[in-house]
């Protein structure tokens, strides 16, 4: 039988995208990544945002018209099924099963109904990975216990789980002994981990155990600000392997709608905990943020600090989304609803706001020697991408493009000099140093 397997949103639904597609890896199926030649279809869905689920829509919909030919069953789970399962199952018949996140325990028994096919000896457990051999991530919590106005995230995924730091431990060992150099650990907040399990926050404990293990780079994603303790950030300093790279997500610069927004900071807070990082790190520190414009009563004062505080932090990277109003969230409902125009204007400006700023920080790296991590490479052009510390694997940060570089083998660290930039990307050549 042969199965297709598509996975939408964000890294923390790729991995159970791995988990999901670890079930077919027995002798009965075949991976295929031609629709056309599939006798099922596996869609794993987001639906954090509108964005999100209509290109999970459009994509069932795509999968389905191949029902016609050869396609026997339809199989769509995730966050989208998760929030509208029954609106789901009314609006597309051609769908054979709806898999909700909270029927993931029992997804055997769906299985079994669905293709009549005994997955009794699978190990829900088990992953097969979807990265590349060189880097992998680790879900050390699912859920969420912010309210924040705008996300649906705690109505998806339910409050905080951490995982317990033996399983994820042994977990890591098994990837390094796959040959992984970069982990990537992932939650709706990192920092948060262990409050729920141990009682108090226990990222720095398991980031110690992790540091023991053979990686030559760990990274974490996605850090509340507010969970930062000077604690945490001197044991990532004194960490081997764990990047001084701290991705928080800002979203604001003025209090008035970080208020609004139900964040749990303020922008004097965030002063004061960018300022301790970076006299903790003393320059060598990422700073990754993301912002929102268009969120319900933003005036164009409040834009207006916004850019302000981006050019005052200049954060080593940023993106940024326009609000989504979302079912069933505090902000939906609220008044002073901004225009999609005025959304889409703002955004624009801002991302030019950090544009300059990114090529001015770029400029500032030229003649800086650094070790690069290849994730690819054209020997025909003689050109090899890969990425510096600084930048994370999905594809936010800046790319280092090494010239005179084809020969390189992709998962390998190569000592590389900057020399010029484009844009957000940074130009290198190979330097003559070993790692």
């Amino acid at each position: 039988m042969n199965v297709g397997f598509i996975s939408l949103g964000c890294s923390k639904n790729l991995v159970d995208s791995e988990h999901l597609l670890s079930l077919f890896r027995d002798g009965r199926f075949t991976i295929e990544s031609d629709p056309a030649k599939c006798d099922v279809i596996f869609i794993n869905t987001c639906g954090f945002i509108e964005a999100a689920k209509k290109e999970a829509i459009d994509t069932i919909l795509e999968m389905a018209e191949y029902k016609k030919d050869r396609l026997k069953k339809l199989i769509v789970s995730g966050c989208l099924v998760q929030r509208y399962a029954e609106d789901l199952k009314e609006a597309l018949p051609e769908v054979d099963a709806f898999i909700r996140i909270d029927d993931y325990p029992r997804i055997k028994e769906i299985l079994l109904d669905t293709l009549h096919l005994d997955f009794a000896a699978a190990d829900l457990n088990a992953r097969s990975r979807l990265t590349p051999s060189y880097f992998a991530y680790l879900k050390i919590a699912e859920g969420c216990n912010h309210r924040c106005a705008y996300c649906a995230i705690p109505l998806i995924r339910g409050r905080y789980q951490s995982r317990p730091i033996e399983e994820l431990v042994e977990e890591a060992k098994g990837l390094a002994a796959e040959g992984v150099k970069e982990l990537n650990l992932i939650a709706q907040d990192c920092a948060y981990y262990g409050r729920d399990l141990y009682g108090h926050f226990a990222l720095g404990e398991l980031l110690k155990q992790l540091d023991e293990l053979p990686f030559t780079w760990i990274r974490i994603l996605y850090l509340y600000p507010d969970e930062m303790s000077e604690e945490l950030l001197r044991t990532v300093a004194s960490c081997r392997r764990v990047l001084p790279y701290f991705d928080m997500p800002v979203q604001y610069g003025s209090d008035r709608i970080l208020k609004a927004m139900r964040r749990p900071t303020s922008t004097a807070f965030l002063r004061e905990k960018f300022a301790l990082i970076h006299e903790i790190f003393g320059g060598k520190e990422v700073l990754r943020t993301t912002f929102m414009v268009g969120f319900p009563g933003e005036e164009e004062e409040d834009f207006r600090e916004t850019l302000q505080f981006i050019r005052e932090q200049r954060f080593d990277s940023l993106g940024a989304f326009t609000y989504s109003r979302e079912e069933d969230t505090p902000s939906y409902d609220m008044p002073d609803q901004v225009e999609e125009e005025i959304k889409e204007r703002r955004y624009r400006e801002l991302m030019e706001t950090q544009k300059a700023i990114c090529e001015e920080k770029n400029a500032a790296r030229i003649g800086q020697k650094l070790p690069v991590l290849v994730e690819k490479n054209d020997p025909f052009r003689g050109i090899s991408t890969g990425r510096a510390y600084f930048s994370a694997p999905e594809g936010v940060d800046p790319e280092v493009r090494i010239r005179d570089a084809g020969s390189l083998r992709v998962g390998e660290f190569v000592m590389c000099e900057i020399t010029g930039y484009r844009e957000y990307d940074l130009l290198a050549v190979i330097a003559e140093e070993e790692i």
